[in-house]
């Protein structure tokens, strides 16, 4: 009963949700520039081709429990530019990354020594197009260390850096790392501040850094906020995200946020700079994303390393109208 009754109030304080129509922002080219496809289905793939999107960035990132080798972080970064980029491409849509050792598990700085000297071996890897997700958890001494080092290795590279601000004391984390950023010589314009909210949005803009905003229910923004905020701040180095990793998330959070954008009255040159432009922007600063290179053509014969995402001959698209799975 107090499950049930919870549940309800819930959804009293949610309110109906409003029907994501997809005719509203149909045509348009959309840019996912922090996604974490690894932990998605090929049915997230088909659904965000199906909603306008041609490309995505998938950062590095926590995969939910604690690595506990040099290996299993040498295997995963192997994945983002390799097998996950492959698995992209078979639904038509560009896949980038960004190489770097999160904060939370920079914590354990033993691996994390390790994992550092591994990164350069990444970094310049083809499609690779900045140093990421990288910054502040619980903001401990260690976090800072592994954020300058890291900092210090994308200046090195020539390469953006896409920041993960903290989820708790946020507006702290967030100023501390642009102040970090600045003291090691960065570029604002070069440096992806992530997670924004209402708290750092005016003083990441101001200081000339990137913002980006991620749409995650409950715990990041909400995408009705996101209008108010490009009604309030304009479109100028503005980017919409959906982080979707193994949580509650929707892969198809740069979409409808468009659609929503698009019914509250805001143009379409500032939906597709915030949408699409602005991402593209930011992480060609890399020389290695390219727009001409998306939309290549499919082909469903190419197998990466002798695998397929096909199996006995099967198409990447079944059926859902039937209930027979044959």
């Amino acid at each position: 009963m107090c499950c049930s009754s919870s549940i309800e109030r819930d959804k009293a304080m949610m309110g109906e949700p409003e029907a994501f129509d997809i005719s509203a922002v149909k045509g348009m080219k959309f840019f996912d520039p922090h996604v974490h496809m690894t932990s998605r289905t090929t049915d997230d793939y088909q659904a965000m081709a199906d909603a306008g999107v041609v490309a995505l960035i998938e950062p590095a990132f926590w995969l939910g429990q604690p690595r506990t080798g040099l290996d299993s972080f040498r295997d995963y970064y192997s994945s983002l530019i390799g097998w996950e980029r492959f698995r992209s491409s078979q639904f038509g849509i560009k896949h980038y990354c960004t190489i770097g050792l999160n904060s939370r598990e920079a914590n354990n700085e033993s691996l994390a020594e390790q994992v550092m000297e591994i990164l350069p071996l990444f970094i310049y890897k083809e499609g690779v197009v900045g140093v990421g997700e990288i910054g502040f958890d619980d903001q401990t001494a260690a976090e800072e260390k592994y954020y300058r080092l890291q900092l210090e290795l994308a200046e090195e590279a020539g390469l953006p850096v896409q920041v993960h601000t903290p989820h708790r004391d946020k507006k702290k984390g967030t100023q501390r790392s642009m102040d970090i950023a600045l003291e090691h010589g960065l570029d604002p314009y070069s440096v992806i501040i992530d997670h924004n909210n209402e708290e750092t949005v005016k003083e990441v803009l101001e200081r000339g850094f990137w913002a980006a905003f991620t749409i995650y229910p409950f715990t990041k923004m909400g995408n009705e906020r996101m209008v108010e905020i490009v009604k309030q701040y304009g479109s100028e180095r503005i980017m919409v995200n959906s982080a979707a990793d193994w949580g509650i998330s929707d892969p198809l959070a740069v979409p409808k946020t468009a659609a929503l954008m698009k019914m509250r009255g805001l143009s379409d040159q500032d939906i597709q700079l915030v949408t699409y432009n602005n991402a593209i922007k930011a992480f060609a600063q890399s020389g290695q994303l390219d727009e001409s290179d998306f939309n290549a053509q499919i082909d469903l014969t190419e197998k990466f390393e002798g695998n397929t995402i096909l199996r006995g001959g099967q198409q990447p698209r079944p059926d859902k109208s039937s209930i027979i799975i044959s």
